[in-house]
């Protein structure tokens, strides 16, 4: 494909796609992408078509199945799900909700069973692709996170609600037995979540009542955890990936850790205004756009080299203390941008990242270690997303402009993203072996090669002060 270099990262050329409708494999190997009702799949390290499949509507949403072998489109007015085979290309099968609508499929963890939730969450229908067998699962609830896998895929939970009562169910995925179903402590259940050891099943309650319940396997109620009353609660919830720490992020703009052997509060981090620790580094983001003598430039250069006008921006490290910038919330409007919207730990648990929606420029990274910042990224635009490198602590950002940004122990960078005619960063997501980001636009895609062991040596000629990488992107 053809690539350019940039950074010590190489960017493929632009694909199109729909509504960010855009997966990785799980075994790593291809990229499905939907443009409006087409499918296509391609080997995803050569980025060639080797498959092209037409949906009967467009798209709304897609997922590979765990084996890689399968992909469900769903299109949710139509109330139909379209399967494909990879291994297969004629072979296909359409399931069709009829009149009773359809507002999420998904896959269960072993690849040949769909679950179609119908309109008005009246049930849950459960698809075997094996034997053409259907079982229904009534009463689920519209919530957050209604529905969560273990994940070894042995077991499914469920929030339930019946009769104006909260309850969950716990299904045993190979035959769809019910395992235990019991009644939550919950005034408005909004979620449930496995520990990643498959342990545990955190629910918490809506943002109106802070309370956070956690179960065993069996039902059995464990721990209950509130940080206080009468005040807008939980927003946001994460497990690190070894089960040892549980993050609630909350409307009061911090965050809670709770330990895995008492599940009491080992700390809370607080997203100060004003920060003045010496072991939090912040890098600011700073622009500049190039001054060029322009009686120096013939018309013809100007049309080639329209990257000479490009904003630059590369981070600096400001003196303490420095002040992060604030937005208040409009108490007026409703859902008003407060509190930890997002949080999310590093796969070796080292790091946590938080986004404060009072402080939308802003990402913030906490060592677990130590138990506190570590650094805090202050962007020129509100961070749109931010997502974790699957296999070593770096953290990829991006703000809806032409850059994308990367955090890691060493430093920052800022990246121009190559492309012609610009291209918007929306959203973003890691490939599994954390060698490449896949970088969304509006309606188009690209693929950003990470830098190898060798090339990165001899990147470090750029690194200054603190042992800071602060790359200027070309």
């Amino acid at each position: 494909t053809d690539t350019k270099g940039c950074c010590g990262m190489n960017f493929s050329e632009v694909f199109k796609q729909s509504n960010q409708l855009c997966k990785v494999s799980p075994d790593g190997k291809y990229l499905a992408t939907c443009v409006q009702y087409r499918l296509v799949v391609r080997d995803v390290n050569t980025l060639q078509i080797l498959q092209l499949y037409t949906c009967l509507d467009q798209v709304a949403s897609m997922e590979w199945s765990s084996d890689s072998l399968f992909i469900l489109c769903a299109m949710y007015k139509r109330g139909l799900v379209q399967v494909w085979s990879l291994e297969q290309p004629d072979w296909h099968c359409k399931i069709d909700e009829g009149s009773i609508g359809l507002v999420s499929s998904r896959w269960s963890p072993d690849g040949r069973h769909i679950l179609n939730t119908t309109e008005f969450h009246l049930r849950v229908t459960v698809w075997s692709l094996c034997n053409k067998s259907v079982s229904y699962i009534k009463y689920p609830k519209a919530c957050q996170k209604g529905m969560d896998f273990s994940a070894d895929g042995r077991y499914m939970a469920l929030a339930e609600r019946r009769d104006c009562k909260d309850y969950i169910s716990v299904f045993v995925c190979d035959d769809w037995h019910l395992l235990r179903h019991f009644e939550t402590d919950t005034q408005d259940l909004a979620g449930v979540e496995w520990s990643p050891n498959g342990c545990v099943l955190a629910a918490w309650d809506s943002c109106l009542e802070y309370k956070m319940l956690l179960y065993s396997l069996d039902g059995r109620l464990l721990s209950t955890y509130s940080a206080y009353e009468w005040s807008l609660g939980i927003k946001s919830v994460a497990w690190s990936p070894s089960s040892q720490f549980l993050a609630i992020g909350s409307y009061d703009e911090k965050v809670r850790i709770l330990n895995h052997i008492t599940w009491k509060k080992l700390t809370e981090f607080e997203h100060h205004p004003t920060i003045t620790n010496s072991k939090a580094v912040v890098f600011k983001e700073v622009e500049k756009r190039p001054v060029i003598p322009t009686e120096d430039l013939s018309i013809q250069q100007i049309a080639m080299e329209s990257s000479l006008f490009d904003i630059q921006s590369k981070y600096e490290i400001p003196p303490l203390p420095v002040q992060v910038p604030v937005v208040k919330p409009d108490p007026d409007r409703a859902n008003p941008k407060i509190g930890i919207s997002a949080i999310a730990f590093s796969v070796d648990n080292r790091y946590l990242a938080t986004k404060n929606d009072c402080m939308p420029q802003s990402v913030w990274v906490w060592d677990m270690q130590r138990l506190g910042p570590t650094a805090v990224l202050e962007q020129t635009a509100p961070v749109r997303f931010f997502a974790w490198d699957p296999r070593r602590p770096r953290l990829a950002l991006c703000t809806g402009n032409t850059k994308l940004y990367l955090w890691s122990p060493a430093g920052c960078v800022s990246v121009k993203v190559p492309v012609e005619g610009g291209f918007q960063v929306q959203s973003l997501f890691w490939h599994c072996s954390g060698d490449s980001v896949v970088l969304l636009g509006k309606d188009q895609l690209c693929l950003c090669y990470m830098a190898t062991d060798e090339e990165k040596h001899m990147l470090r000629s750029h690194v200054v002060g603190l042992g800071v990488a602060c790359f200027t992107s070309h």
